[in-house]
């Protein structure tokens, strides 16, 4: 049985994929260092319903290379997700990005390297501001605006220049889904709606951005997982991974308000440093794989709406 570990199992891409490769088959098992950076009972949630899977979370960071080096011997592939995340709240603390997605993120790959096992990595669509739309893989990326975007990019050259024989980099776009992060736009925007508060709308209102439902993140993860197990020759690959389209922010806050059967009231504010008016994937080398998202805004804001009500009690 082909087993997977995880790093960061119990954030929302983690937890998901967690459970979809279990339900194929693998056998999983991964570490979280369950911080505080949002409400830690979530992670608790996520982790609790993996261990009903019998799937196996343990509380530790990946920066305490020597408390997991053991369970990572067994493994045939490492699907590494652990990171701080969110642009914005980079710029105001960009030593947590430095010391996790950075330093922890090597000590994982020299363990990775001395094993010869192979890893599947979380980059971002960060690392490519600047470029021209639609974003591919092929462009060199610039100057990323924030310590979350170059922490990313860090970490693909981390990779990318790595001993280990087989690494695939999947630059993830704006994903959103039941049990997401709190401090995503989906998230923050129904909480606002809910609770009666403004929402802050960055740029005024006018940014774009390609909204990726989880499910079709899974489904990317688990085919480059399979190409990097079937691959017997060195393989080092970057691919986006986004559902392909761009959507108006504001076309993305109706359907949160269709969904909840309320209107919000708007704060519109001037662009945050950390931003990009807009992002788009061109997804065409991984769907050489057969990657087709399958989730458009209008069912993928209608699934997160009802897991929102459900978790939170919300009439």
């Amino acid at each position: 049985m082909t087993h997977v570990f995880i790093t960061g199992i119990a954030g929302m891409i983690g937890y998901h994929t967690a459970i979809k490769l279990k339900e194929q088959g693998y056998s999983v098992e991964g570490i979280d260092n369950f911080n505080d950076y949002y409400d830690v009972e979530l992670k608790n949630t996520r982790s609790k319903l993996l261990s009903d899977k019998q799937i196996s979370v343990r509380d530790i960071d990946i920066c305490s290379s020597g408390e997991y080096y053991e369970h990572i011997q067994a493994a045939d592939v490492v699907l590494h997700l652990a990171a701080y995340a969110n642009p914005r709240h980079a710029m105001d603390e960009p030593q947590l990005y430095i010391d996790t997605n950075i330093t922890g993120t090597q000590k994982l790959l020299e363990i990775c390297e001395g094993l010869n096992i192979p890893v599947v990595y979380a980059s971002s669509s960060c690392v490519m501001h600047g470029q021209s739309l639609p974003w591919t893989e092929h462009d060199t990326p610039g100057h990323q605006n924030n310590p979350y975007g170059w922490s990313k990019r860090v970490n693909e050259c981390q990779f990318i220049y790595s001993k280990i024989a087989r690494t695939i980099g999947l630059r993830f776009f704006t994903v959103y889904g039941p049990y997401g992060r709190p401090d995503m736009a989906l998230f923050k925007f129904t909480d606002a709606i809910v609770n009666g508060t403004p929402l802050t709308l960055y740029n005024y209102g006018d940014m774009k951005r390609d909204f990726t439902y989880v499910d079709d993140i899974v489904q990317g993860i688990e085919l480059v997982i399979k190409q990097i197990l079937e691959s017997d020759e060195p393989l080092n690959e970057i691919y986006n991974i986004g559902y392909g389209e761009q959507v108006q922010l504001m076309d993305f806050v109706e359907e949160i308000e269709k969904n909840l059967g309320r209107k919000g009231t708007y704060d519109k504010v001037p662009p945050h440093p950390a931003d990009m008016p807009a992002t788009w994937s061109d997804t065409s080398k991984l769907q050489k794989l057969g990657y087709k998202p399958t989730t458009p805004i209008s069912e993928g804001v209608e699934k997160f709406v009802t897991w929102y009500k459900e978790y939170y009690n919300v009439n």
